[in-house]
């Protein structure tokens, strides 16, 4: 129940939805059941959070709300910190493989990016990285939400991704007569050098390198290497230089040890991974982004995805291969952070993960962590994002139930509030 707030404004609020839900000088106060305190791992009883504009003022067990202060009044309810996605694809729908890209534009992108930021927010991710978009797409959807035009989660973006000729992130589907190449194609490590510059020209906060083959590509090996040493060495001093961090698509082993030594700051996807990348990674602090969900869900529904043959042989016999390195890499005590690869299952279902970190041997408040506090370290936001504590943006969210003893229930937010605004609320 929302008390004090069911009036016209509110009814204005939830439709605009990317508006603030009071006045910035008004102090509002959200009361539940339970907090999740992801900074301590543990869950705190009755918690008041006190709000002033966009930034969490206190947060207090069982504490008293003044009289006459606005209220939401959430029951009893679980409060969390906003989730988020460190390996989202948000100009993309979860049908554009194949041949079928060949058919969408830089400006399709941009709209199904609209789309698919509405659906993360009111999912509950109210951060997210987006790793690849055509004409800086992305750079667009980021902008658009932050001057607060249309409704998304706080974003980084990369813009177009790096690959080599011929690489996981290069066009692959037309013959040589139509010369096509992908916009960051670029090979040798002063051309590498120059792509990063570019994309950071155009507004890129991120770069993201294609550091071996994949699955849904024409024509690539998932274990096969792309990039030597040289280049990758080059575009991670190049964006290092710049103020970027650098996440690498990397199945293969090879190419993960060689995008580690480089100096990545995340390897997105980590599949085929070895004990001595994990030593690596956990001696450089590299963060593992794993998506969990994708081979699962992959592997049952390809077919009805529309990806190529080709890509769905790959997925299955990487499948297996993926889920019990993954579970070494949590025993191994990784660094693991929150990514899905979202289009490569539906958007919106993109709490569905926190219940596979959970069955391949995370505890529920370290899979919540990854997509908080560890989200949060990985972004450079700490101390604004991944937690509901003073100083922090007031990014809240709300499940019924405890997710500490049922993950799944981050799959069904009922309460999202994004820098103090309200976008969704209970029934």
């Amino acid at each position: 129940m929302l008390k004090s707030m069911l009036g016209p404004f509110l009814l204005l609020t939830l439709l605009l939805q990317v508006t603030p839900a009071f006045a910035a000088d008004d102090p509002i106060y959200v009361v539940a059941g339970a907090l999740i305190d992801t900074l301590d791992s543990k869950r705190v009883a009755d918690p008041v959070v006190e709000i002033s504009g966009d930034r969490i003022v206190s947060v207090t067990a069982g504490g008293v709300v003044p009289d006459g202060a606005e209220v939401i009044d959430l029951g009893d309810a679980t409060i969390l910190p906003g989730l988020a996605d460190m390996h989202a694809h948000l100009t993309f729908y979860g049908t554009d493989f194949g041949y079928e890209m060949l058919a969408i534009s830089k400006t399709d992108q941009a709209i199904r990016g609209v789309v698919n930021a509405r659906k993360m927010l009111l999912a509950g991710f109210t951060a997210a990285r987006n790793l690849g978009a055509s004409g800086f797409s992305d750079v667009s959807l980021r902008n658009a939400i932050n001057d607060g035009r249309i409704l998304g989660p706080r974003l980084q973006v990369s813009g177009p991704a790096l690959s080599s000729t011929g690489g996981h992130c290069d066009n692959n589907y037309l013959p040589s007569d139509y010369d096509v190449s992908a916009e960051g194609v670029a090979d040798g490590p002063w051309a590498v050098r120059k792509q990063v510059r570019e994309n950071r020209k155009y507004g890129a906060d991120v770069i993201k390198i294609c550091a071996t083959g994949g699955v849904l590509s024409k024509g690539t090996d998932p274990g096969a290497r792309q990039y030597t040493l040289e280049e990758l060495q080059a575009i991670v001093d190049e964006a290092h230089t710049l103020g970027m961090q650098v996440a690498a698509h990397a199945h293969g082993t090879e190419g993960i040890l060689f995008a580690i030594r480089a100096g990545v700051d995340s390897i997105e996807h980590s599949s085929l991974i070895d004990d001595e990348g994990l030593k690596l990674a956990k001696r450089n602090g590299t963060f593992l982004s794993i998506n969990a969900y994708t081979p699962i869900y992959m592997v049952a529904n390809g077919e009805a995805m529309g990806i190529l043959p080709e890509s769905l042989e790959k997925a299955r016999n990487l499948a297996d291969k993926r889920l019990r390195n993954y579970r070494t890499a949590i025993e191994a005590g990784a660094t693991i952070v929150y990514g899905t690869d979202s289009s490569t299952y539906p958007h919106g279902d993109y709490a569905k993960q926190f219940s596979v970190y959970v069955d391949l041997g995370m505890s529920p408040m370290e899979a919540i962590q990854t997509a908080t506090t560890v989200a949060a370290e990985s972004l450079g936001w700490v101390g604004d994002t991944g937690a509901v504590a003073p100083g922090y943006f007031a990014d809240i969210i709300a499940v019924d139930g405890n997710p500490l003893e049922d993950v799944s229930v981050l799959e069904n937010v009922t309460f999202v509030m994004k820098g103090g605004g309200i976008h969704k609320s209970p029934n």
